[in-house]
């Protein structure tokens, strides 16, 4: 009952932020008025971000994975989850990428997808060099619908979902631990939770098509020039995880 008690009152705060974030007090300064919004639409992202913790964290509990990994792990606390975030920021900075993934407040890297993604992380030596989410399929969509409409894959009874946000400090060794350990990850959760999801997207740059195309059950579906803020050439493509190949499974699941 306290928990539900929390719950309520904190949305009754977060529509009365929501109700003020835009009111200007006409006898004030105006420097007090921008003061006053920016802290409200700080205190707004704060609301936002217990809300992806809280949510993303019951949605990777629930999910079935025989992990049998040393490295590899779900995010299943808030500490781990906020490190994620911090990585994908760092990582994005670096990069100078803010401008295709955003932070949502500075430092952290998170929207509202994480809320039904498995969120995945690679760790070594307590350090956290990588990290890559699946997306599952809501009423929310995926973001690649932003540019690409897959109803029609919908409508062939297929259970899609989306990897994303797939970063790895560099280290200068090539693909690197991180992203075979990702990708067996993925299989696994995919083959565990079928019910789920049958059918994996993933938007590429088309210079590394050579290589997921070796992956097995990999089909093109759209070619784009660009993806948001991204002026390169974009491949969407869709991954059958059953049909998987065997350099696949010998390159990635041994």
């Amino acid at each position: 009952m306290a928990y539900l008690n929390k719950n309520v009152t904190l949305t009754q705060l977060k529509g009365l932020v929501q109700q003020n974030i835009q009111h200007k007090l006409d006898y004030m300064p105006d420097a007090f008025n921008k003061d006053q919004q920016q802290a409200l639409q700080l205190f707004q992202k704060r609301f936002f971000l217990e809300e992806i913790v809280e949510e993303t964290i019951s949605f990777n509990k629930k999910l079935s994975w025989q992990n049998t990994h040393k490295n590899l792990k779900l995010t299943t606390t808030a500490e781990e989850l906020i490190n994620v975030f911090k990585l994908r920021s760092d990582i994005y900075v670096s990069k100078n990428y803010q401008n295709e993934f955003p932070d949502e407040i500075e430092g952290l890297n998170f929207d509202k997808y994480d809320k039904h993604s498995a969120i995945l992380y690679y760790q070594s030596n307590n350090t956290i060099s990588g990290s890559i989410r699946l997306i599952f399929d809501t009423n929310n969509y995926l973001p690649t619908e932003k540019n690409f409409s897959l109803e029609y894959l919908r409508m062939r009874q297929n259970k899609i979902g989306e990897l994303s946000r797939q970063v790895v400090k560099q280290n200068n060794k090539g693909l690197g631990l991180e992203f075979k350990n990702f990708y067996k990850g993925i299989y696994e959760i995919c083959m565990d939770n079928p019910d789920k999801i049958n059918l994996v997207m993933a938007s590429i740059t088309s210079d590394h098509h050579k290589l997921y195309s070796k992956f097995g059950g990999m089909r093109v579906e759209k070619k784009m020039d660009c993806y948001g803020n991204l002026n390169k050439d974009i491949l969407v493509l869709s991954w059958d995880i059953k049909n998987s190949s065997n350099f696949f499974k010998k390159l990635f699941l041994k």
